[in-house]
């Protein structure tokens, strides 16, 4: 059992990827295109909200692409930790309490991406390999 979930590893590690940009570039779409809806309405392009909506776009696409996964990842990861600490840890030492769980999870796993790789189904796969899939 333990050699099969082995073999899986890097199709996991992609869909990991898949969906962790998809729910990052929900939180961009949310802040510029309202979509889904937002309590707080749309952000200013040149305040703080504007820029970290700029990077879960960009950084949403990328990462649900699989395209310099690396470097973007690593990037999101210090992202993700920054706005934990001015965003969230003064409301509360409690993630559960602060809303934070979100912002520590998407630190991690970006961390872990910016080491791992993008995984079987990604476009740096694709690149490496000379345009075929792994």
């Amino acid at each position: 059992m333990e050699n099969r979930w082995a073999c899986a590893a890097p199709w996991l590690l992609s869909l990991l990827r898949f969906v962790a940009g998809l729910q990052f570039l929900e939180h961009g779409t949310q802040k510029y295109f309202l979509i889904p809806p937002s309590p707080h309405g749309s952000v200013h392009l040149f305040s703080l909200l504007g820029v970290q909506g700029c990077l879960e776009l960009a950084g949403g696409v990328l990462i649900l692409l699989g395209l310099f996964t690396r470097p973007v990842a690593f990037i999101l990861a210090g992202n993700m930790a920054v706005a934990y600490f001015i965003v969230h840890l003064p409301n509360s030492f409690f993630p559960a309490l602060n809303g934070g769980d979100a912002a520590i999870l998407f630190c991690f796993v970006f961390l872990y991406l910016s080491a791992a790789g993008g995984g079987a189904w990604s476009l740096d796969a694709m690149r490496r390999s000379g345009g075929a899939t792994a």
